[in-house]
């Protein structure tokens, strides 16, 4: 399959709110030839990133916008622009093979309208963006909806998190403590002519010059080394893991934090990793083999204790809550297409359902690390204050890091261009257990 089709097809599912790249990208990606894979992920998660701005653009050069049932066609159309305006691709094949894929759609009229719309785009799109880049949807590549919401809770930041946003991530890793040290790995890909240097937070992290093959690292088949952003790693230090504790982590998939628990202290009693979804445990499960590392693993929904949990109290729970993921747009751009407004409040909502159902699974003096992937502070400082508010027996402490920004409870990470993604954590301790 043509890898402009193949990216077009992952993106409609997209567009047309049936998919994320995640779950749509893959069976595309199996029905291209093996060399062309690359390409078809730059085309699909590209075109994603610069979409809000694409879209705009699309719509000065189209008479009329597309029917719904012609959102295939209109991934199409992005995926030519992308390619003109976002790649080396020459244009004339940038054009031609994109107008070539219509056939294959069973829609022949959109070559004459994919032709005629991107060969205007070759000839006048940079005048047109150049006139729409006082719209910050344009400036910043952001859905109207994100770039207010960024303005107003980061008015000295926000067009800094816009641009983070839109960069390619770092590639970072996490040094298995269970086998190196950072600095004895630091040597190892020295050695190796992999340039790396430590990340400025993480005790574990490591962050390459370039990205890379992780079959291609020192050790990685043998557990030495993982893949996991630097904010995320934060995680396991920030819980004051000790010898013989019981440790919950809640929506734990896809595990990286689950393994870091268990690099990091090697004298842990139990752990138990829960998430909604049992076919996300098997990633989990691949993660804890390759690391020959074990926890208890259970499908569930973390808020009907009554079907999981053994009554035995917790001395730490990692709460990683589900959110908007808006910190981390830079590694899954789509969330620019399938988050809306409306999802936050609900989210937040779900994330306080969360923190009153784990509650009580953890010991009076115990302690719960609160985490999201969220830059919004409706998700994060805003859902511990209301939590506080109603739970006599918590009170917060504070994190031992100087990453980020400090909150009115918490901190904020946000998205650093070479550096961590946008992370939020806040730590609470069990003093009282709750009455009735």
């Amino acid at each position: 399959m043509n890898p402009r089709l193949a990216a077009a097809r992952a993106l409609a599912a997209v567009l047309s709110g049936k998919a994320s790249l995640n779950s749509s990208l893959p069976a595309q990606l199996d029905k291209v030839d093996e060399r062309d894979r690359g390409l078809t992920q730059d085309l699909a998660f590209g075109t994603a990133r610069w979409q809000p701005r694409l879209d705009l653009l699309a719509a000065q050069l189209l008479q009329k916008p597309f029917k719904a049932a012609d959102a295939d066609v209109q991934a199409l159309l992005l995926v030519g622009l992308y390619q003109l305006f976002y790649s080396r691709i020459p244009a004339h094949a940038a054009i031609g093979e994109t107008v070539g894929c219509a056939d294959k759609l069973k829609k022949p009229w959109a070559k004459g309208l994919l032709n005629a719309v991107l060969r205007r785009a070759q000839r006048e799109g940079e005048e047109l963006l150049a006139s729409m880049e006082r719209d910050p949807v344009v400036r910043t590549a952001h859905p109207r909806w994100l770039q207010k919401s960024l303005k107003a809770f980061w008015p000295e930041q926000w067009e800094a998190i816009c641009a983070a946003n839109n960069a390619h991530p770092p590639m970072i890793l996490r040094v298995n403590r269970r086998h190196h040290s950072r600095d004895a790995y630091l040597a190892l890909l020295a050695e190796a002519g992999v340039g790396a240097s430590a990340c400025q937070y993480s005790r574990d992290g490591i962050v390459l010059a370039e990205a890379c093959d992780v079959r291609g690292l020192p050790g990685f088949a043998e557990g030495w080394v993982s893949v996991q952003d630097e904010a995320a790693q934060l995680s396991a230090d920030l819980l004051e893991l000790a010898p013989g504790q019981r440790v919950l982590d809640a929506c734990c998939a896809p595990g990286g934090k689950t393994c870091h628990l268990l690099e990091a202290e090697a004298g842990l009693a139990h752990v138990v990793a829960i998430d909604l979804e049992a076919k996300r445990l098997t990633r989990v499960r691949e993660n804890l083999d390759r690391l020959q590392l074990d926890a208890e693993l259970i499908a569930c929904d973390a808020r009907d204790t009554a079907s999981w949990w053994d009554g035995k109290p917790f001395q730490r729970i990692l709460l990683d809550a589900p959110c908007s993921a808006t910190g981390v747009i830079r590694r899954h751009p789509d969330i620019k297409l399938t988050r809306q407004a409306d999802d936050i409040p609900a989210l937040a909502n779900l994330q306080g359902e969360l923190l009153d159902a784990l509650w009580p699974t953890l010991e009076v003096g115990g302690m719960l690390l609160y985490a999201t992937c969220s830059s919004l502070p409706t998700e994060n400082t805003e859902v511990i204050d209301a939590f506080l508010a109603r739970t006599p027996g918590a009170r917060e402490l504070d994190l031992a890091t100087e990453a980020g920004l400090r909150q009115p409870h918490g901190r904020q990470l946000l998205a650093q261009e070479g550096g961590h993604d946008g992370f939020y954590y806040a730590k609470l301790i069990k003093i009282a257990a709750s009455r009735g």
